[in-house]
């Protein structure tokens, strides 16, 4: 490919990351968090890397320009992005990346793939370990070599579709979302998180089998997995007790456990998240 065409390309991926939502009622895109990730590290900017264009941004923007000498419009045009430096240098698609490389395209690849189900942990524009096995698991999703390079056909997967869920389900408790699907700090919530007593029964959100029931050294505590087929996967984490073991069949509503604290939880809830072929995907649309 000719380094015209290869510019052509860069280009046509930054504007359609920029222009394309990353799911219907999200409104996070990866170029505006790799702009705030950007201003974080000019230290300008302590909101959320959410992808969102919001008075907090803007305001982090225009002081920016002010402490440049730029004109304080707001606007991340040629000059701006030129004093953001050494890090703002290389927009989504405009070069390979690869462990060790650092910067606002890196932040972009973060966030889009936390979109698309596979967070990394923080989004700060560092591609760590944490990083290249978030793209490996992407790539084998998205039928790509996992080799752990983000190239051109790992941009163009990330501009496709998000995946979601394919088969209904039910509330696995009645209980008020304390957190949901999305961008969370500088980190990504693979779930939602409904508040509820200690002690309260959690139900099966669909009949399936259990495939895991015990306790996770990863954060989840104590978890519940269950199979529902077409590669859907539920789980129920934080629990205080598990009421299942692996391998038994549940209905709809079969309790599975009772809410807790365990792991790393700030409090007791139940964390539920579901993953299509591995992705993490938002459960709301699928809940009735």
């Amino acid at each position: 490919m000719s380094r015209h065409r290869s510019i052509g390309l860069a280009a046509a991926l930054s504007a359609a990351v920029l222009a394309a939502a990353p799911a219907a009622g999200a409104a996070g895109r990866p170029t505006i968090a790799a702009l705030q990730v950007t201003l974080r590290h000019h230290h300008v900017y302590r909101g959320p890397v959410d992808g969102v264009v919001g008075p907090g941004t803007t305001a982090a923007v225009i002081r920016f320009q002010r402490r440049h000498g730029l004109t304080p419009d707001g606007v991340v045009g040629p000059a701006t992005r030129h004093a953001l430096g050494r890090f703002a240098r290389h927009g989504f698609g405009s070069r390979r990346l690869a462990p060790g490389n650092t910067g606002w395209d890196v932040a972009a690849l973060q966030f889009a793939l936390a979109w698309h189900g596979f967070p990394n942990g923080t989004i700060d524009g560092g591609f760590g370990r944490h990083t290249e096995r978030a793209l490996v698991k992407f790539q084998r999703w998205a039928h790509l070599t996992p080799d752990g390079i983000a190239g051109p056909g790992t941009f163009r997967s990330l501009l496709g579709p998000l995946p979601l869920c394919p088969i209904s389900l039910a509330w696995p408790l009645d209980a008020p979302v304390g957190s949901s699907f999305g961008p969370r700090g500088t980190s990504f919530h693979p779930g939602i998180d409904l508040s509820a007593p200690p002690g309260t029964p959690v139900g099966a959100a669909r009949g399936g089998r259990v495939v895991f029931a015990g306790f996770d050294g990863g954060g989840y505590g104590k978890l519940v997995e269950i199979a529902h087929g077409n590669g859907v996967v539920s789980m129920y984490a934080h629990l205080s007790a598990i009421a299942v073991r692996t391998g038994r069949a549940v209905v709809t509503g079969t309790i599975v456990g009772r809410v807790g604290s365990t792991g790393e939880a700030t409090g007791p809830h139940l964390h539920f998240e579901v993953r299509v072929r591995g992705a993490a995907v938002d459960p709301v649309p699928a809940l009735p």
